[in-house]
């Protein structure tokens, strides 16, 4: 039997819910489909917020560590009560997931719990029925790479498993040092684990800029994490208590784990859909092509997040679920942004957005950047807070701002006013010329401003 629906959503992640909440709130009737029990998707069940609840466990750690040089004597290692600390994290959880239970009931966005895949160009089958669509938003998301000819063995987790919190290994083996890796470095490490990094790039967090990565890998490296650049797992041996690594690379040698996590990053599947019923194909990657507005080679088809690729993140997918759902329902939003900030929540954080000097470079821009050290902060160091950074990126003839680059405490928070800045094409005179309150982290943006201007008094 055939059932007719208005304006279908198949992924209930930050993508698919906002494209469904905001369709509804424009009065179109939804239905929206997700294989799992709850709302939110990979980000509130398994990624995102379980990760930022561990990390914050993390900080609590690190500051108890540190209270001894402020005068406040900590005697010992304070016990972790692994099952408190897990029950808190799916508390946090359940509260959110509930919470968009609830937005869903009172839009009157209807759930449905399934698989979906085409039956045809304006219809999904989930289950033992069949949905005819007027529009459709594919916002699936993406699953942990898994690196190939690994063998299977309950000692080797994704990043998934590793949210999980099964245990605190003694030796704890990272693949990758991406976001991802790092954040689950910070984790472990400060639960106690002994933590080696092992990225195959020539710098931990790929892509950012040079001069930032170092100062979050002095820091890491600090905390107690071993972190191996340049190095590749050439084999991976699961023993009877451990598991073996081979390296090669910058560094030979061979490395016993208790656990490997996996954390390369992450890859869509839009094949899984039976793309071709409704007239679409994958790409190579697993994506789908679309463009500024999310659509598709079909016009009610609507692609978002993940399965769009690009950088794979929340908060981009959630921008693109309301352009999706905007066009469909008749208005004129605007494209997504290009502009689209990253944050990884280590300790320090390190986030960034726009372009670095040398992508500016690249770009035939005659552009230079100006930084401040955070050692030079009365905030950062009345906070007991070690090295930072805020880095600007200009053009020099225009003084426009380009990209920024951010490390220390809070930094993903301090990438707001530099993204606005960015995106309503700020030169440096109005950043510099802004009253910051002080003392706080935030003057560390209006200072390397002023660098750039020749009119700082701060160093």
């Amino acid at each position: 039997m055939t059932r007719k629906v208005d304006f279908l959503v198949i992924g209930a992640g930050p993508g698919g819910y906002a494209a469904a909440f905001r369709a509804a709130d424009l009065g179109r009737k939804v239905v929206l489909v997700d294989a799992r029990a709850t709302l939110g998707g990979v980000c509130l069940n398994e990624g995102c917020i379980p990760s930022k609840a561990l990390l914050h466990a993390a900080a609590i750690l690190h500051e108890m560590s540190e209270a001894k040089d402020w005068g406040i004597a900590v005697e010992e290692r304070p016990p972790i009560d692994l099952e408190k600390l897990r029950a808190r994290k799916d508390g946090i959880v359940a509260t959110l997931t509930g919470g968009l239970a609830g937005l869903a009931r009172r839009r009157k966005v209807e759930v449905i719990q399934g698989f979906a895949r085409f039956g045809g160009p304006d219809r999904v089958i989930v289950g033992d029925e069949e949905l005819q669509f007027a529009d459709c938003v594919i916002a699936i998301g993406s699953a942990p790479v898994r690196l190939p000819g690994w063998p299977e063995d309950s000692r080797i987790w994704d990043s998934t498993a590793a949210l999980e919190l099964r245990s605190v290994p003694a030796r704890l083996a990272v693949v990758g040092g991406g976001i991802i890796g790092l954040e689950m470095a910070t984790v472990y490490a400060a639960l106690g684990s002994a933590v080696t990094v092992v990225e195959l790039g020539p710098q931990i967090v790929p892509g950012a800029d040079g001069e930032a990565a170092a100062i979050l890998r002095a820091s890491l490296e600090a905390s107690g994490c071993r972190i191996l650049t340049g190095t590749r797992v050439t084999a991976i041996t699961p023993g009877k208590e451990t598991v073996g690594l081979e390296l090669s690379g910058a560094v030979e040698e061979h490395v016993e784990a208790d656990a490997v996590i996996q954390a390369v990053g992450r890859r869509a599947d839009a094949g899984a859909l039976d793309l071709a019923k409704a007239g679409l194909e994958a790409r190579a990657d697993g994506t789908l092509a679309v463009d500024p507005y999310g659509r598709t080679g079909k016009a009610n088809i609507y692609a978002i997040g993940d399965v769009t690729g690009g950088p794979m993140l929340a908060h981009r997918a959630t921008h693109q679920g309301k352009i999706a759902a905007e066009l469909a329902s008749g208005h004129h939003p605007a494209p997504l942004s290009a502009l689209i900030p990253s944050v990884a929540y280590t300790r320090p954080e390190l986030a960034w957005i726009g372009q670095s000097l040398d992508q500016a470079r690249a770009a035939g821009v005659k552009a230079r950047a100006a930084s401040f050290p955070w050692q030079a902060s009365g905030r950062n160091l009345t906070s007991g807070a070690g090295a930072g950074l805020t880095r600007l990126v200009y053009c020099e003839e225009s003084k426009r701002l380009l990209g920024a680059t951010l490390v220390g405490t809070n930094a993903g928070e301090l990438l707001a006013e530099l993204t606005l800045a960015i995106e309503m094409g700020a030169r440096l005179e109005d950043v510099a010329l802004t009253v910051h309150a002080h003392p706080t982290l935030s003057e560390t943006v209006a200072f390397a401003a002023e660098r750039a201007l020749g009119t700082l008094t701060d160093l």
